[in-house]
């Protein structure tokens, strides 16, 4: 087993996550620091942590592509610098795991700061390719089915041998959103993925990017753009844009009533006028690498092992609808 801890401010919250990784109740793994500050700021601490240092930010999915290559277990693990595990975190994933060998991704229980209240129980998609955690908001000991769609980045596991058959995280993505993409390539592929609630991590979320910024704001919109080219079936594609434009109708409203991502980007200190033009930059970045997108998309589509019929049918059951997503 790998875990792949990408960190860009290599802070005390590292220091934190690092701790609860060396207080595992298993002990067959190593953990990879990928430290993207460009500062080699990340220092290695545990015998079985070692750092690789990066000349500038790499992204997320790069990140964790690094330390995929440089690993032969048969799991990777992916955690955020943020976050904290349980000590029986790694020992459930495995578990669960071994019992289910066609399963190719793993979901934690995902837990605010506050432990009081869900960050994430597995992932859900709506019909314009945006994606929410499931459960988040909720209270922590409300039961999830085993079944989700795929897991949030920020605490999961994968089996390598999936990997190795669709490919590590798109590094194109940069930042956000590169979790759903690898999700729904795996689905196509014809892997399932389970939610594993006893695996418990407290995600503290960072400041890094901001949790309501004009970088965040601008990735999740190009990246939900790149995600649904390469991996919409046509007819959902087609519709994806006015579903779209119902989430960002949503925005508005919501913005009105103080609550959702739009107003939260506001009481940041943001402009709310700077949000339709991320919008269209988004849109211009999207055109702007279509043959590639295009290109993998028949690469995913040519391989795949589910119809589109099924690949849909997976979508409506882990379904989120647009007003949902514009007041989370």
């Amino acid at each position: 087993m790998t875990v792949a801890v990408p960190t860009l401010a290599a802070g005390d919250a590292l220091a934190e996550c690092l701790r609860s990784l060396e207080s595992q109740t298993v002990t067959d793994f190593e953990v990879v620091v990928i430290d993207n500050s460009g500062r080699s700021l990340a220092q290695a601490s545990g015998s079985r942590t070692r750092v690789i240092a990066n000349k500038s930010n790499v992204g997320f999915g790069a990140a964790v592509n690094q330390a995929l290559r440089e690993s032969q277990a048969p799991y990777l693990a992916t955690l955020n610098d943020d976050a904290v595990a349980r000590p029986d975190w790694l020992e459930a994933l495995l578990r669960d795991a071994e019992a289910n060998p066609k399963t190719g991704m793993f979901a934690s229980r995902v837990t605010m700061d506050d432990g009081r209240s869900l960050d994430s129980a597995g992932m859900l998609i709506a019909s314009d390719g945006s994606s929410k955690q499931r459960g988040h908001g909720e209270r922590t000991e409300i039961k999830f089915d085993a079944a989700t769609l795929f897991p949030s980045g920020s605490a999961a596991m994968y089996r390598r041998a999936m990997l190795d058959e669709i490919g590590g995280f798109d590094e194109d993505f940069f930042l956000y959103c590169e979790d759903v993409d690898l999700g729904l390539r795996a689905r196509w592929a014809g892997w399932e993925c389970r939610y594993v609630a006893s695996a418990i991590v407290e995600h503290r979320y960072s400041k890094s990017a901001g949790r309501a910024s004009a970088l965040k704001a601008y990735f999740v919109e190009r990246n939900r753009l790149y995600t649904i080219v390469k991996n919409f079936p046509g007819a959902m594609l087609i519709r994806a844009p006015f579903a779209a434009i119902s989430r960002y109708l949503w925005h508005a409203v919501s913005l009105l009533e103080g609550r959702g991502k739009a107003a939260e980007f506001r009481k940041a200190g943001q402009s709310s006028v700077l949000l339709p033009f991320l919008v269209f930059r988004a849109h211009c970045a999207a055109l702007l690498h279509l043959l590639r997108l295009l290109k993998e998309r028949r690469k995913i589509l040519g391989s795949r092992k589910i119809s589109s019929r099924e690949f849909r049918e997976l979508l409506r059951q882990h379904a989120i609808s647009a007003r949902q997503v514009a007041r989370l």
